[in-house]
C-alpha cells in the first residue's frame, strides 16, 4: 500500500522562491506564520463575519479572532501529536516545528472567505447562477463556470496565499510547501455543473482550488508526495486533519458563547453541553463559587474541555497514523475519539443551528448582506467583458475598481476572478458602504 513520507510532507522549500532559510531564531514554519499575520488579507479578517454579519458588539468573534483561536488550538494539537509519533518523524523536526506548521495553516484557514461569511458565499454563487447573467459566462469553459458558480472561500484562500499577496503572480506569500499542504482541506478542483445546475455527484461540493491555480495544486501535491487519486486530485496532507479538528472545536464551542452575549441563548442552555464534554477531567471550582459571572464559568469550562479534546484528538491521530499516511482515513479525527465527544460536539452544533443560525436577528442581517454583494456584482461584473465600450457610469465604475488593483485583459475568466479577488478581500463594512454608494444612498462629497 502506498504511503506518504514525513520527510517530504514537512518540506521547508518555499513555493515561488529558491532562497534557503538562513535564520537561526525562526524556523521556516514560524516565518510562514509571521508572513500571514502581517499580510493585508489577514488584517481584513478583523471586520469579517464569523457567524453574525455587521455586528456592532465588540465582544463577538470575527474571522480574525476566530482564526487566532483556531491557530492556538492547532499549535497544541500539532505539538502533542508530534510527541505521540516522535519516532516516525525526521530527526531534524521537533514537535514545535509541527505545531508551527499547523498554527500557520490555521491562521490562514479563513483568509479567502468573502465578507458576510457563508451569506457572502451564497450571494456570489447565486448571482452567477441567475439565468439573466448567463451572458457573462458564455465565453468561459464549463470548468471555469463551475468555479464562479460554486465560489469557495477555501479555493480563494489558496489563490491569495500563492498569487495575490506580497508577490503578485510570483509565489504570493511564498510559504513553505508544508504549510500550504496543511492549509489545503480539499486538494482538488471544482466539479463541472451540468445544464440543470447540479454537480455530477453532489451539489456545491467543497473544493480547494480554482482552474486558475490548478498547476499550483499539482506542484504542491508532487512536492509533498501526496497520494494522487486523479487529475488535479490529491489526498489530504496528514496535518490537515489536525487543522480541521482545531476549527471544529473552536466554532462548535465558541459560537455558543457569542449566542449568550447576543441573548440568543442562555448560559443554562450551554453549561450542560460543556459538562458532558468534560468526561473525567473534573468540574471546575468556579461553577460553585458565589458571585461568579457566566463569563468566568464558561471560560473555566472551555479551558478544561479543550484540554480533553486536544488529548483525545492527538491520540486518535497517533492511533490511526498508518491510515492517515496511506490516505485511507474517512471522516474527521473527532469521529475516532471517545463516542461522547462526537456526540457532544454534534449537540453543540445542533443548539447553534436551532437557536443562533435561524434567529430572526441574524436572518435579517444576512438579507442585507446578501443584497449588498449582489449590488456590487451588478456593478462590476459587466465591466469584465473584454473589449467592451463603456458608457459614462461604467467608466466611473472602472475607475473605482482599477484603483483597487484590477487590470482587465482579453481573458474574461481572469477578469472575473480579479473582481472576485477584490470583493472577497472586503470587510463586511467596506462591502456594505460600497453597496450603499452604488445605489446612490450615500453622497460622496466632502
Amino acid at each position: 500500500m502506498t504511503q506518504m513520507r514525513w520527510l517530504e510532507l514537512l518540506s521547508t522549500v518555499r513555493f515561488g522562491s529558491s532562497k534557503q532559510n538562513t535564520e537561526q531564531a525562526r524556523s521556516p514554519f514560524h516565518k510562514d506564520y509571521d508572513r500571514i499575520i502581517f499580510s493585508q488579507s489577514f488584517r481584513q479578517l478583523n471586520r469579517k463575519t464569523q457567524v453574525h454579519p455587521l455586528t456592532q458588539h465588540d465582544g463577538i468573534h470575527t474571522r480574525l479572532t476566530h482564526s487566532l483561536e483556531v491557530s492556538c488550538i492547532g499549535r497544541s494539537l500539532g505539538m502533542l501529536a508530534a510527541e505521540k509519533i516522535r519516532d516516525e518523524l525526521p530527526m531534524w523536526i521537533s514537535p514545535a516545528d509541527v505545531g508551527a506548521i499547523i498554527q500557520a495553516a490555521c491562521l490562514a484557514h479563513d483568509i479567502g472567505n468573502p465578507p458576510f461569511g457563508h451569506a457572502g458565499e451564497y450571494a456570489i454563487r447565486e448571482w452567477f447562477d441567475d439565468a439573466s447573467h448567463g451572458d457573462f459566462l458564455s465565453s468561459l469553459t464549463p470548468e471555469q463556470q463551475a468555479d464562479v458558480r460554486q465560489f469557495e472561500g477555501n479555493a480563494q484562500g489558496l489563490r491569495l496565499l500563492t498569487k495575490i499577496d506580497y508577490h503578485p503572480n510570483d509565489g504570493g506569500m511564498r510559504l513553505t510547501y508544508a504549510t500550504l499542504g496543511a492549509y489545503l482541506k480539499y486538494p482538488w478542483l471544482s466539479k463541472t455543473i451540468d445544464s440543470q445546475g447540479n454537480t455530477p455527484a453532489s451539489k456545491r461540493a467543497k473544493f480547494g482550488c480554482y482552474q486558475s491555480e490548478k498547476e499550483i495544486l499539482q506542484q504542491i501535491g508532487h512536492q509533498l508526495g501526496l497520494i494522487q487519486y486523479g487529475e488535479y486530485h490529491f489526498c489530504r496532507h496528514p496535518l490537515t486533519y489536525l487543522l480541521e479538528a482545531a476549527d471544529d472545536i473552536c466554532y462548535a464551542l465558541i459560537d455558543l458563547e457569542d449566542g449568550i452575549i447576543l441573548n440568543m441563548l442562555s448560559y443554562e442552555q450551554v453549561e450542560p453541553i460543556f459538562l458532558n464534554l468534560l468526561g473525567d477531567y473534573g468540574t471546575p471550582a468556579e461553577l460553585a463559587m458565589p458571585y461568579t459571572t457566566w463569563q468566568q464559568k464558561i471560560a473555566a469550562l472551555r479551558g478544561r474541555v479543550m484540554k480533553r479534546l486536544v488529548d483525545e484528538v492527538t491520540s486518535a491521530f497517533a492511533k490511526h497514523h498508518f491510515e492517515i499516511l496511506s490516505g485511507q482515513l474517512k471522516g474527521s479525527l473527532l469521529q475516532y475519539c471517545s463516542p461522547d465527544i462526537e456526540a457532544g460536539i454534534d449537540c453543540a452544533k445542533n443548539l447553534a443551528r436551532e437557536k443562533i443560525f435561524e434567529h430572526p436577528q441574524k436572518s435579517g442581517l444576512e438579507i442585507i448582506a446578501h443584497q449588498s454583494l449582489q449590488h456590487i456584482l451588478d456593478a462590476f461584473i459587466p465591466l469584465t467583458t473584454p473589449n467592451k465600450i463603456h458608457n459614462f457610469k461604467e467608466g466611473r465604475l472602472l475607475s473605482i475598481i482599477s484603483g483597487l488593483g484590477v487590470r482587465f485583459s482579453d481573458d474574461h475568466y481572469d477578469n472575473i476572478m480579479q473582481v472576485l479577488d477584490v470583493i472577497s478581500k472586503f470587510s463586511d463594512h467596506q462591502a456594505y458602504h460600497l453597496a450603499q454608494e452604488l445605489q446612490g444612498n450615500k453622497v460622496g462629497f466632502l
